[in-house]
């Protein structure tokens, strides 16, 4: 058979499949994540119908999926917001991180995987997924929750501390000297900084500038802005995914939602093949030895998230209910836990056992996450019940 029929067989396998998967999640009412993960294993080498021939196309696919699914996030948020959020949950912030990455890097180093192991394993399990608590958020109708604004202010921090973390792993990654990885991190900073005063003052000329009234130039300006800023933040070894972050943050207002109408499309086809990619480059049977560790790691961190949204929620005066329900909305690890993960395996700096370790833990917390924030308030209400009631036994009058 031509190659280049086989490879347009391969990829519409790989595409309607994928569909299928999406909607069987859509269907059980999970995150397609755990799904596309799974598909690329099945397509991956040690796989059962392993695929050939198309590692350039999904490569760089993947690729563009991160782009776009931080680009898209930085389009939820303005600078202002940013900065508020910031403001409200530094605490907040402080403790999610010390929670939350401390289990990843203990188990690295149980593992002897070294300092470098731990500082990418300890991404992997601090970082929640924006994308699945977003749906999920939606899915159930609490978008307009007291709690609502304490875990999007907890996610936003969370998108700050990875805009700091990301140019200090990729330079760990690739053995750059400290004098190198302190320039990365003062050029993120730098960055940073000069991204959100440009969107904070000068953010309706970046929209004016991407914007306009005919759909077809406008997907181009916008994508083509992304990947631009994309490819010169990954020269500068400032995170390709963090500069479409902060371009995102940049573009505001009605080109903002226009972008995002516009570009979801796209983001869930590139981003679907990035989670493929991940999944083809894991080797089935490496997972069975790890899954113990997974698995420890989903219930620890799982308790930690939880922890993390209580106290958040608490501080600001929300009932327990609502407590609750902020620490169940944070449970899920998603894309960015699978991009920090990729950065390692790419970059060959790690025991390839921790992919296999990472994919196997976000199999499990797309799932947990999802059916946590579900089930949290029936638990909740249920506990209520079955207490004892401590009131006093009504009068004979009444």
């Amino acid at each position: 058979m031509d190659h280049t029929a086989l490879e347009l067989i391969e990829l519409g396998a790989v595409f309607f499949g994928l569909g299928l998967l999406g909607r069987l999640a859509g269907r059980i009412g999970l995150s397609p994540i755990p799904l596309y993960l799974l598909g690329g294993l099945f397509f991956g080498a040690g796989g059962l119908v392993p695929l050939s021939g198309i590692e350039g196309f999904t490569s760089l696919a993947g690729e563009v999926g991160v782009v776009l699914l931080l680009l898209l996030l930085g389009l939820e948020y303005s600078a202002a917001e940013l900065v508020t959020g910031l403001r409200r949950s530094w605490t907040a912030g402080i403790l999610d991180i010390v929670l939350n990455a401390a289990p990843g890097a203990a188990v690295a180093l149980a593992l002897g995987w070294g300092p470098v192991g731990a500082l990418v394993l300890a991404g992997v399990t601090y970082i929640s997924s924006s994308g699945i608590v977003a749906k999920v958020l939606s899915d159930l109708g609490r978008l307009g929750n007291r709690e609502t604004p304490v875990v999007l202010s907890i996610l936003v921090f969370e998108d700050l501390v990875m805009a700091l973390y990301l140019p200090i792993l990729t330079a760990v990654l690739i053995g750059v000297s400290l004098v190198g990885g302190l320039t990365a991190v003062g050029i993120s900073v730098a960055v940073l900084a000069v991204v959100l005063v440009v969107a904070l003052r000068y953010g309706r000329f970046v929209s004016a500038l991407v914007d306009s009234p005919d759909r077809e130039v406008f997907l181009l300006k916008v994508l083509g802005a992304a990947l631009l800023v994309a490819g010169f933040a990954s020269a500068m070894q400032v995170s390709a995914a963090v500069g479409a972050f902060l371009l995102g943050i940049a573009i505001s207002g009605s080109t903002a939602e226009n972008a995002t109408k516009l570009l979801e499309p796209l983001r869930d086809l590139f981003a679907a093949v990035f989670f493929v990619v991940f999944g083809l480059n894991t080797d089935p049977a490496s997972i069975p030895p790890v899954l113990g560790w997974a698995v420890v790691l989903a219930v620890s961190t799982t308790l930690t998230k939880l922890a993390t949204g209580w106290w958040a929620a608490r501080r600001v005066g929300i009932g327990s209910l609502g407590r609750a329900r902020a620490g169940a909305a944070l449970v899920a690890r998603g894309e960015f836990s699978i991009v920090i993960a990729g950065l390692a395996v790419g970059y060959a700096a790690v025991d390839e056992r921790l992919a296999a370790l990472a994919t196997t833990y976000v199999l499990l917390m797309a799932v947990i996450g999802p059916v946590a924030a579900r089930v949290v308030e029936p638990a909740v209400r249920w506990t209520r019940a079955k207490r004892p009631s401590t009131a006093p036994a009504p009068s004979a009058g009444n």
